[in-house]
This record gives structure tokens, C-alpha cells and sequence, in this order.
């Protein structure tokens, strides 16, 4: 019978489509990272959202794991060079949340296009100003989209209905054969893009991907949205350049530090900055996190395990 430890908090489905292929399931949301390492030589599955990361400490004590299975898109919890090297299957759901991520990325986009959050706010103060909460159209814009994964190919087609050029650039994929968007390079993203949306994983390339420098490449001043990972835009750039004009607004479901308390100094200044600011929008990586995609992570994820295995 093949042990299946789960560690974060999972919808229920997941188990049925284990335990129905024969899988034991060991489901222990609460355990600690002191324990894992301790149990994790029992298992050949493990199942991890984002308690820990699965690092080297933890994947030596896996001596019968076969495969590590994220709930979720993004692999920067794991040390996936230590997984290849040992033969041990990498597996997690993309597919599962890019229709969540999708609806966020338009939602803040229109949000700060039309200063709806602002707006609100304002009026439920008594405070009725109609010009100065007069918002841009998002017809006729440019959005350029870096990263045309899941996540990207489901911003772009949200985006069809709205009248706006599609600019898309990855580094690692081409030839996507989609009408309705533009495979372009950089610099034309540089030239012509109105807002920017990041959709691509934290690696080692993409860390601090954002910087002083690479904002002052844009042509227009622009709006920039960040729903992928916090490390890949600093928060002090972001800063600078709502400082400067440079960026009109600023939606961030990420930060580079999640946790408040343990914010440098530098970060807290950052952060008061952009939580005081009339042009940013601030939510808790909620991106991919609907209850249609928490369903849907268990049973994309589960039903890959059992291929696997198989």
C-alpha cells in the first residue's frame, strides 16, 4: 500500500481519489516541521501547500519518497534541483487556480483604472468628489502580460472583451497561436504598454526581476500589477516609482515578506507607503485562492498522484 503524508490543510476530494486507488492517507495539517523530518522516512508521497520548505533537510530523511506534490502552481518551496538529482517526481496544479488568478488580475485592474476602492472609501467618509476620482477606460489600452503560462493565457482571454492590445512576452515559450494576442519582445513591451501584469515563477532569474532600472525602461507611464510572487517586485522600487509618477497604480496580491512581523526596517517604511497610498491596491495572495479552485487543486493534484503511481 503506497503512504501518503499531507501536511497543510486540503480539500476533502483529494482523499477520496487517493484512498479509492488503494493510497493510504495520513492527513496532519497541524503537524510541525520537527516532525515531518522525523515521519517523512514512512512515506512515499508527500503533499504540501506552504507550511515549510521541503529543503534538503527534509528531503534527506525521505528516503522512500517518490514523489512531492505541491498544492498549488509555484515550486519555490521546493528544492526541486535535490528532487531531479534523486529521481523523485515533481508534481503540482497550475491548471487548477489560473481561472481564479485570471478574475483577480482584471478585477484589480479595473479597480485602479476606475479608482473604484478609492471612490468607495471616500463616499462612505461623506466625501462625494467626482473629479477627482475620474478614472481611465481600459479600451484602446495596451497590457502587456510576461509569463504566458496557466496564469497569462487566462488573464488574456479575459481581456478580449474589453478592446485593449494584448502584448505577451515569455522567455521560455513561443508560437502560441492565439489571434487575439501579440508575441512581442520586451523592448516593444518597454515601448508600448499601458499596464503590466506579472505572471511567471520565482526562480533564481526572476528574483528582484524589478527594479529601479527596469521600471525607468517604460515609455509611458503605466500601471502595474503583481499577482504571481513578491520577491519578483521589491517593494522599494515599486515605491520609488509611485514616488516619481512613473507608475500610475499598483496592485500587489504579494509582497516580498508575507509575514508583517518579520519586516525589516526598510520593508515597514515600504509597506506604510504603499498601505497609505490612494494608488495601490493590497490583498493576501488570495489570487488563486477562490472556493472553486480549492476543490479544484485536490482534484487535479490527486488524479495526477494516481497517474503517477500508477
Amino acid at each position: 500500500m503506497i503512504r501518503c503524508l499531507i501536511i497543510d490543510k486540503i480539500h476533502k476530494r483529494i482523499f477520496e481519489i487517493l484512498e479509492s486507488a488503494g493510497f493510504q492517507v495520513d492527513y496532519q495539517p497541524k503537524i510541525t516541521r520537527e516532525e515531518i523530518i522525523k515521519s517523512i522516512k514512512d512515506y512515499e508521497v508527500l503533499i504540501v501547500r506552504g507550511k515549510t520548505t521541503i529543503d534538503r533537510q527534509i528531503l534527506e530523511n525521505g528516503i522512500n519518497l517518490r514523489i512531492v506534490a505541491r498544492a498549488g502552481a509555484g515550486l519555490d518551496i521546493l528544492d526541486v534541483d535535490y528532487l531531479k538529482e534523486n529521481n523523485i517526481g515533481i508534481i503540482n496544479s497550475p491548471e487548477a487556480n489560473r481561472d481564479a488568478v485570471g478574475d483577480q488580475t482584471v478585477g484589480m485592474i479595473l479597480s485602479l483604472l476606475t479608482r473604484l476602492p478609492q471612490a468607495d472609501r471616500e463616499v462612505k467618509n461623506g466625501k462625494w468628489l467626482r473629479e477627482e476620482n475620474r478614472g481611465y477606460e481600459l479600451v484602446n489600452r495596451v497590457v502587456g502580460i510576461i509569463g504566458f503560462g496557466n496564469m497569462g493565457k487566462a488573464l488574456a482571454q479575459r481581456l478580449t472583451g474589453f478592446g485593449c492590445k494584448i502584448l505577451v512576452y515569455d522567455k521560455y515559450n513561443s508560437d502560441f497561436g492565439i489571434d487575439y494576442i501579440e508575441e512581442c519582445t520586451m523592448d516593444q513591451i518597454f515601448a508600448e504598454a499601458d499596464i503590466l501584469s506579472l505572471h511567471i515563477p520565482l526562480t533564481k532569474e526572476t528574483n528582484a526581476l524589478i527594479t529601479d532600472e527596469f521600471l525607468s525602461k517604460f515609455k509611458k507611464d503605466l500601471f502595474f500589477i503583481n499577482t504571481a510572487r513578491g520577491q519578483i517586485s521589491p517593494m522599494a522600487p515599486i515605491v520609488n516609482a509611485l514616488k516619481s509618477g512613473k507608475l500610475l497604480g499598483v496592485g500587489l496580491d504579494v509582497l516580498e515578506c508575507e509575514d508583517f512581523s518579520k519586516f525589516t526596517e526598510t520593508q515597514r517604511k515600504n509597506f506604510d507607503f504603499l498601505a497609505h497610498s490612494d494608488k495601490t491596491l493590497l490583498t493576501p495572495h488570495i489570487g488563486g485562492w477562490s472556493f472553486e479552485s480549492y476543490e479544484k487543486i485536490s482534484v487535479i493534484l490527486g488524479t495526477k498522484i494516481v497517474k503517477f503511481m500508477g
